[in-house]
């Protein structure tokens, strides 16, 4: 079952993602996903909505522990749990998927057994306000059977969907305007507790 599953994120979910990425390019970055099993159909899980989570130190346990927890009780409350885990490399010319990211998430496979690891494809973010590729710029990675995370083809195929076809029109838009300003995360947070890591603005 779980080869055949399909993931499928919301716009603001993807942008915001992306957004916190270019806000640190000179660092990785992470977040967390956002979702559910699709009520209508098992066979895809929804990534509604995104949470940036650190861009120093993404290793160490404490801060991070606590902001699962802030995050699961948040959007507990609204029927959604942690679906998945993205994840941005320092390197530009680094595509691998590296110890940390597969580590947490394998984590939340504890507990979302159907979880999807994103990394940011720099080369795609590159070429985006170029017009050349309208590619995602994400790919997906999933467990096999034996538990290891795999790239789901050379560009994740049809597994990966954005609800919104415009989405990379609307995240050019905003890299032009340098709206990555905006994004908020949990170091931010945590250096400051009134910048709110749910960015209830930025999308305003």
């Amino acid at each position: 079952m779980v080869a055949e599953l399909k993931y499928e994120i919301s716009q603001n979910a993807y942008i915001k993602l992306v957004l916190h990425a270019l806000k640190h390019k000179t660092t990785a970055v992470n977040g967390i996903l956002l979702g559910r099993v699709k009520p209508q159909n098992e066979s895809v899980v929804e990534i509604i909505d995104s949470v940036p989570l650190f861009h120093s130190n993404l290793a160490l346990l404490p801060p991070r522990e606590i902001a699962l927890i802030m995050i699961e009780e948040h959007y507990g409350s609204e029927g959604l749990g942690i679906a998945g885990y993205f994840h941005a490399n320092e390197r530009f010319d680094d595509a691998e998927l590296g110890i940390v990211a597969k580590n947490i998430g394998d984590h939340i496979c504890r507990y979302f057994p159907q979880a999807a690891v994103f990394l940011l494809d720099n080369k795609r973010l590159e070429a985006l306000p170029k017009g050349k590729d309208q590619s995602l710029v994400i790919q997906l990675y999933i467990r096999d059977a034996s538990k290891n995370w795999k790239l789901a083809g050379p560009d994740g195929g049809s597994r990966l969907v954005i609800k919104e076809p415009a989405a990379n029109v609307v995240l050019s838009d905003y890299i032009s305007s340098e709206k990555w300003q905006d994004v908020v995360d949990f170091d931010d947070h945590l250096d400051d507790i009134k910048m709110d890591w749910l960015n209830p603005e930025l999308f305003k």
